[in-house]
């Protein structure tokens, strides 16, 4: 394995392995526009310039690979020069429309011009327009030609990733730009990953465009609920513009990087689900159809989960956490003696790349807690003898409100569900609660408080522990690390996992680790 020397510092990197991703590992980080780890090497920005010793000439980092003995300077003076030079070389023609830009904030041209360039023009003319603004190239792609630095990053995701070849670079020097294949259309089922790796504003998405400036975000982690793949994303939140019905409002998914799991990419039927977390909302308990408190509600489930003494039931939707899947089991299967199962997941279309034909985030959760499915929850009922039965989760449930002599449904939205109950709670989304999803390769992962519950809707979580204390039996949690410690301490595939140590990527079943994962 080649050793070598980065700024001083020593660092042993496997045979291959290129000068960028080598400083990455002493978290130095080299400026870059073409590079992507997701990608491959174009070389063509040059913004990786870095000297090495004995090297006649300046070499990019991005495709240099370390070799024994190297010895690497990638922030003395020559560097700083040279990247300068590369900044005043992009921005000949680069138009100056930061301030109504939608990609002001997390522009990395700005970023670096204001790092290692900060210098005026030496060109005394003025810049001038030579390319046509904002054009529409996909159902939610905007594409400005001005602004582009012809990295070439979208050319070789759709070339590479996606495979559908609907991007490509045409005619000459300061003539080549952007453009779409002829008859082409950008609506591949990726599409919004091309915004993502646009280091400038020539990208940007019709969905987030001039809503908010990023500088007004703050990024929580957390997992898409699209499917069963579980991709890692952040979430981001604009605290300054609250909901109408309370609470901070989600303006967009963004992919996080996890090499286990999804990469670098989302789809984007995920990608705009964000959209569910604030719209059509149930926001207030009812009961037999009239308006109530969560408290009445509770109490008007609990008597009757009281009259029908064990032949009490719990049906959870696979959207439910681990935790909330924990907690229906101990209080329904266990301290009541009555059955737990999950219900079905709703299915649809899959791919070769990320789309999971199951849609729902938590399915392998569901079979490693609960075990038992109910197919066909009429049927389950009346197998089982279920006089009272809660439901927890979106359900598309017919007939069962005729077979039983309570139906209450702790759900997030209208649906097939709510009309069948007697009692309707409002519970979370996986924005407004800690805990953890199973993946279908059965990777335990975290998600995060991102905002508050909306409304007067209440954490899931919370909802079957008041539960819990209306029929004698309470349970001690305090918060949803503990429901999780209990889940790990009973539950062998789970045994040995915390929230700590899924850290940032999660960690597999049966892993049964105690250190914290490794942070991105």
């Amino acid at each position: 394995m080649p050793k070598l020397t980065i700024d001083g510092r020593e660092v042993e990197v496997e045979q291959g392995t290129t000068l960028i991703e080598a400083a990455r590992r002493l978290d130095i980080h080299i400026p870059h526009y073409c590079y992507h780890r997701g990608l491959s090497i174009a070389g063509n920005c040059r913004m990786c310039l870095v000297e090495v010793e004995g090297a006649p000439k300046m070499m990019i980092a991005c495709h240099t690979q370390a070799a024994d003995g190297m010895v690497v300077h990638t922030d003395n003076d020559k560097c700083r020069e040279f990247r300068a030079s590369i900044l005043e070389f992009i921005l000949v023609n680069h138009p100056l429309d930061c301030p109504v830009c939608d990609q002001a904030g997390e522009c990395k041209l700005q970023d670096y011009y204001m790092e290692h360039g900060a210098a005026g023009s030496r060109l005394d003319e003025d810049k001038v327009k030579k390319r046509a603004k904002a054009k529409q190239i996909g159902p939610n792609i905007m594409l400005d030609t001005e602004r582009c630095i012809l990295c070439s990053r979208c050319v070789r995701f759709t070339d590479e990733i996606t495979h559908t070849h609907e991007l490509g670079i045409t005619e000459r020097a300061d003539h080549s730009e952007i453009t779409l294949a002829d008859g082409a259309w950008l609506d591949n089922r990726y599409a919004g990953c091309v915004v993502d790796i646009c280091p400038v504003g020539a990208l940007t998405d019709r969905d987030f465009r001039f809503k908010c400036r990023v500088w007004y975000l703050t990024a929580v982690d957390s997992i898409c609920t699209g499917c069963g793949r579980g991709c890692n994303i952040a979430i981001h939140v604009n605290r300054d513009r609250p909901h109408k019905a309370g609470g901070a409002r989600v303006m967009r998914y963004k992919p996080r990087e996890n090499p286990e799991v999804n990469q670098w990419w989302m789809c984007d039927e995920g990608r705009y689900t964000y959209k569910q977390i604030d719209h059509d909302r149930l926001t207030e308990a009812t009961v037999e159809g009239r308006t109530a408190t969560v408290e009445e509600a509770l109490d008007a489930t609990g008597a009757a989960l009281r009259k029908a003494g064990d032949a009490v039931g719990v049906l959870v939707a696979t959207t439910a956490t681990n935790e909330e899947l924990y907690l229906a089991r101990a209080l329904f299967a266990g301290a009541l003696g009555g059955h737990a199962a999950y219900l079905a997941p709703p299915q649809g279309e899959a791919d070769d790349l990320l789309i999971l034909a199951d849609k729902a985030p938590n399915t392998r959760g569901a079979q490693e807690i609960l075990g038992e499915q109910a197919a066909d929850p009429v049927a389950w009922v009346k197998e089982k003898g279920v006089k009272a039965v809660v439901v927890v989760g979106e359900a598309e449930l017919t007939g069962l409100k005729a077979e039983v002599d309570h139906v209450a449904v702790i759900a997030t939205h209208p649906g097939k569900a709510t009309e069948q109950a007697h009692v309707v709670l409002p519970g979370s989304v996986h924005a407004e609660a800690e805990g953890s999803f199973t993946n279908l390769a059965g990777r335990v992962q975290r998600i995060r408080v991102a905002v508050p519950p909306i409304g007067g809707a209440v954490e899931t979580w919370r909802l079957l522990m008041e539960l819990g204390d209306r029929l004698g039996h309470p349970f001690d949690f305090a918060f949803e690390d503990d429901i999780f410690a209990a889940l790990a301490d009973q539950l062998a595939p789970f045994a040995g996992l915390s929230h700590e140590s899924l850290g940032r990527r999660g960690a597999p079943l049966g892993s049964g680790t105690t250190q914290p994962a490794e942070v991105a």
